[in-house]
């Protein structure tokens, strides 16, 4: 939606710009750090989170004066969780799955020209960062991502190889579009996607796509295994018609909701 829509409340938008400045590295921030990361001026920013304070969406460190998210966020993504009737419907079928592999699976979904984990059941050997719901990545540079977009049309899948973000996050990260695209054409003959490296060091994924009435996939089920112990080989055999079946299952459930 245009910002010069007339329904447009600026002042709601900048109060939601300080929200979204709170990720994993800045898990507490100060009026100062909100400056830098929103570009909005101090007198702003120092109303607005007093506001958000006062609302109950912002808790305030006394001693340091410093700004972190509160319980209220915990409420909202309750209620979400219930609004999103893709997982109330798939979660029985991933623990399922969890169980069966005895590896971590996760649920994502397409938010833009990124996924993000809505569900997550971590194996015992799962670092506490890849068990929290929320995380958000660039789709082209996932498996989750990757295994969606293989079930969209030839020009969805060419507009986001040229533009959408590239993910970095480690240094064996691909980031040459060319081979972007390559991978995204292999998932879209094979019908699912194998990354590696990407997210976390020796970790790989393996994701397959839920598809929507039309055929469509905004949503995967994905599985990470250690690279130490999986070959793509091996993951084809031991873990790909699991997790397939899995998302064969869940996906006509989409079409009822949809």
């Amino acid at each position: 939606m245009s910002k010069n829509n007339s329904l447009y409340a600026g002042t709601l938008a900048k109060g939601l710009r300080l929200l979204r400045a709170f990720d994993e590295t800045h898990s507490d921030l100060s009026l100062t750090d909100f400056v830098a990361i929103t570009g909005l001026d101090k007198s702003a920013v120092q109303r607005l989170a007093n506001t958000l304070h006062m609302e109950g969406l912002l808790v305030k460190d006394s001693k340091t004066r410093r700004y972190r998210p509160s319980h209220t966020w915990l409420e909202m993504a309750y209620a979400y969780y219930w609004s999103n009737p893709l997982v109330s419907s798939a979660m029985p079928k991933l623990i399922e799955l969890s169980q069966q592999l005895g590896e971590t699976v996760n649920l994502a979904e397409l938010s833009g020209d990124h996924i993000i984990y809505v569900s997550r059941l971590p194996c015992k050997r799962t670092a506490f960062a890849a068990t929290i719901p929320g995380r958000r990545i660039p789709a082209i540079s996932t498996a989750a991502g990757r295994a969606i977009l293989s079930t969209h049309d030839r020009a969805a899948r060419d507009e986001a190889i040229a533009t959408w973000p590239i993910g970095a996050v480690t240094p064996r990260a691909i980031t040459d579009r060319a081979e972007i695209g390559r991978l995204l054409e292999e998932a879209t003959a094979q019908g699912y996607a194998i990354s590696r490296d990407q997210m976390i060091l020796n970790e790989v994924a393996i994701s397959a796509p839920i598809t929507g009435p039309n055929g469509r996939a905004l949503a995967a089920v994905q599985c990470s295994v250690s690279a130490h112990s999986w070959t793509d080989d091996r993951l084809r055999r031991d873990i790909l018609p699991a997790l397939q079946d899995t998302a064969n299952a869940i996906s006509p459930l989409t079409r009822l909701e949809g």
